[in-house]
């Protein structure tokens, strides 16, 4: 038995081995005090409202499952599809979500063990924060590798081509990708109604501060942090992960790596889950520890596991490919990219650097001018990003051997270059166990806060816990990030992966920049994220008005509310950010899924691939500058609040909230959304490839005039 045949059980195995640290960590959080009896009853609330919010949300999905494993299953009938293809997309959508249902329940749990633990220290808090965070992270990279394995060793036993497995496997990313974006789009609109209608009236309006128990929308605020925050973002980097390997395997067969070119991907993903395990033991920090010291303390562990990875993947790759060694360096340009997005996204969306104090200073002058200030901000962040990841596909072509064809026009050559981007983003995602844990826990800190804050706890407390969310808001804005440049990767690998396959099939691709498809299709393509992006901002602005009405009325007609002698009727917000949230992802996710069809049995192959290759250019653009500007918005705002520039209360506070509610959206759903969206139309299109190569009007009208 050789070492391909070995590897996908050492895959399965290092699956099995996050997953099983993820349970210790998860029991290891249950077993921390809650806290006092208000802690837990508030605690409670919140883990009520989300998973109610998710049963509603996974029958809505359902029912799409349904619709599209139908119709996957006539196109199966129809010998346009194998029938491993309906199973695989049932199993990736089922793995994106419990993903994300894990890391919501532990996300719950945690919440108030954090404010607890921050009663005793700074320490306490981030450890149970942290660990909240560490279960989501290795319960993602464990079920996303416990998928593949399975899948590759069954597919392995039943064909021998690995083209075949390869091309059965693509499809289950379908899966994955669809619940990722209902997840992501629709928990962003529940988390970002609460947020802004919270902020509008309680902030703005009444003067009250921020989680205030006065404030109905309060609970309903919390319950958004985890269904958007924790379970959406969960399912969108699964299909991120996943989508990374499986596309980067497909091109192993294309380059002619063989089951060796295939395993490597899957080995380099296993040994990131080990070294994240070991980096997590990193993570600790001292009493009255600076925004610096804390970020020093999540950048350690992943550090730590960023080297490890390194190291191992030379091993990992001078072992099974020794004639292509150049593919480490690939792998190498991932990480190294990964780190300076991270990096960047820091520098323009902590307070501790230049841009977003500059930002806070705008308030001076109001809302109009940290609004316009922001937007240029976020427009400026897309610079330094796009350059990182030009030079990392470069580097990863010509490091894995893409430089002959340049030089003679050898296609074997090329397709060795493609090998080795798909490779940079595998990198770039190896250690995603641990850096996922340093995003995920930045909801569970802001939870704590607003647990500290309902329950009246020391001002000391309170303090510790804006400290974790602080440093929280940057993490997540570097977690989306560093999601954003995989994305931009994984989703040029799958574009390539569906040129491969309309090949394949026998489609006839003429990609020429002045072929009328070709053109119609990058527009299209282009557009798509602005469309997106309006549905799904105009959604959070339609729920939004619904909350501020309702948060109104309340003050208004609960006598005593606002002396603090009645309790406000939370769950009336919680349903009505459910309801909307519910009806409102219908339309962007439908876009996402119908939209390559269109233009396929419209425009053919052509068509399709100028779509994708539009898309991905002004989505990574537009993602990177909604989430940057979000969170510098987010980040001005805590600044002030700090007791810079007028402090709380003041009318520089009162326009910088004003400039946060127009981040929440750009930060929380249509920006993290946009990076799933030019996934999702390259999965879409790899699916329907035979039904467009098939069926499509130009090509009938080019017959027609033969």
């Amino acid at each position: 038995m050789g070492i391909v045949d070995i590897a996908p059980w050492i895959v399965l195995a290092a699956s099995i081995c996050g997953l099983a640290f993820a349970m210790y960590k998860f029991f290891w959080v249950k077993k921390q005090p809650e806290g006092t009896k208000e802690m837990a009853n508030i605690s409670a609330k919140i883990r009520k409202g989300a998973m109610a919010y998710l049963k509603r949300q996974y029958k809505t999905v359902g029912i799409f499952f349904i619709v599209m494993l139908i119709i996957i299953c006539v196109m199966a009938a129809f010998g346009l599809l194998t029938w491993f293809v309906p199973f695989a997309f049932v199993s990736g959508g089922f793995f994106s979500g419990l993903s994300g249902f894990i890391g919501m329940k532990i996300a719950t749990y945690a919440n108030s063990r954090t404010a607890n633990g921050a009663q005793n220290s700074l320490n306490k808090g981030l450890k149970v924060a942290f660990s909240s965070g560490t279960v989501m992270g290795l319960t993602v990279v464990g079920l996303g590798l416990l998928d593949i394995s399975v899948w590759f060793i069954i597919l392995k036993a039943v064909l021998s081509d690995p083209n075949e497995i390869m091309a059965a496997m693509l499809t289950f990313g379908m899966g994955a990708s669809s619940m990722a974006l209902f997840a992501r789009v629709g928990g962003g609109i529940f988390t970002k109604a609460a947020d802004v209608g919270a902020d509008l009236v309680g902030k703005v309006e009444a003067g009250i501060p921020e989680d205030d128990p006065r404030n109905p929308a309060v609970i309903a605020d919390n319950v958004g942090d985890n269904v958007g925050d924790v379970a959406g973002m969960g399912a969108d980097l699964y299909e991120s992960y996943v989508g990374s390997i499986i596309s980067t395997g497909a091109l192993a067969t294309a380059a002619g790596l063989g089951f060796k070119g295939i395993v490597v991907p899957m080995m380099i993903a296993a040994i990131g889950i080990i070294a994240s395990i070991i980096g997590t033991f990193f993570v600790s920090t001292k009493e009255g520890a600076t925004q610096k010291n804390l970020l020093g303390s999540l950048r350690r562990g992943t550090y730590v596991s960023a080297i490890l990875s390194a190291i191992s993947a030379a091993v990992l790759i001078f072992t099974l490919l020794p004639q292509n060694t150049g593919v480490f360096w690939a792998v190498i340009s991932g990480l190294v990219a990964g780190v300076l997005i991270g990096f960047f996204t820091e520098y323009y969306t902590s307070d501790s650097y230049k841009p977003t104090q500059k930002l806070s200073e705008s308030s001076k002058t109001g809302s109009a001018t940290i609004i316009i200030d922001g937007i240029a901000l976020g427009m400026n962040s897309t610079a330094i990003p796009v350059v990182i990841v030009g030079i990392s596909i470069l580097v990863s072509f010509f490091a894995a051997g893409g430089g002959g064809f340049l030089a003679t026009g050898d296609l074997s050559s090329f397709s060795l270059g493609l090998y080795g981007v798909g490779i940079s983003a595998v990198g770039m995602l190896a250690t995603l166990g641990i850096t996922l844990a340093t995003d995920a826990y930045g909801p569970v800190a802001d939870n704590a806060g607003g647990i500290a804050e309902m329950a009246g706890l020391d001002e000391e407390v309170r303090n510790r816990t804006d400290a974790l969310d602080s440093l929280g808001n940057t993490t997540a804005a570097t977690g989306k990030g560093f999601a954003i440049g995989s994305a931009a990767l994984t989703a040029l690998a799958l574009i390539v992966s569906y040129t491969d396959k309309i090949q394949a099939l026998g489609g006839q691709l003429q990609l020429s920049l002045t072929n009328p498809p070709v053109l119609i299709g990058l527009f299209v393509g282009a557009m798509l994220p602005f469309l997106f992006s309006a549905f799904t901002m105009q959604a959070v602005g339609r729920a939004a008005q619904k909350i501020v009405v309702e948060v109104r009325r309340q003050f208004k007609q609960i006598k005593g509310l606002m002396e603090g002698k009645a309790e406000a009727d939370y769950e009336t917000c919680v349903d009505i950010c459910t309801r909307s949230s519910l009806r409102e992802m219908i339309l962007p996710a439908a876009l996402g899924i119908l939209a390559p069809i269109v233009v396929g049995l419209v425009l053919g192959v052509n068509g399709v691939v100028g779509m994708l290759a539009g898309a991905l250019v002004s989505g990574f653009a537009i993602a990177i500058m909604m989430a940057n500007s979000g969170g510098a918005w987010d980040n001005a705002k805590k600044y002030i609040e700090a007791g810079n520039f007028g402090g709380k209360g003041s009318d520089n506070h009162k326009a910088a909230v004003v400039g946060d509610t127009v981040g929440d959206p750009f930060k929380d759903t249509s920006g993290p959304s946009v990076n799933i969206l030019i996934k999702l139309l390259s999965m879409v299109s790899i699916v329907f490839a035979a039904l467009i190569v098939k069926f499509n009007l130009v090509d009938l009208i080019t017959g027609l005039l033969k």
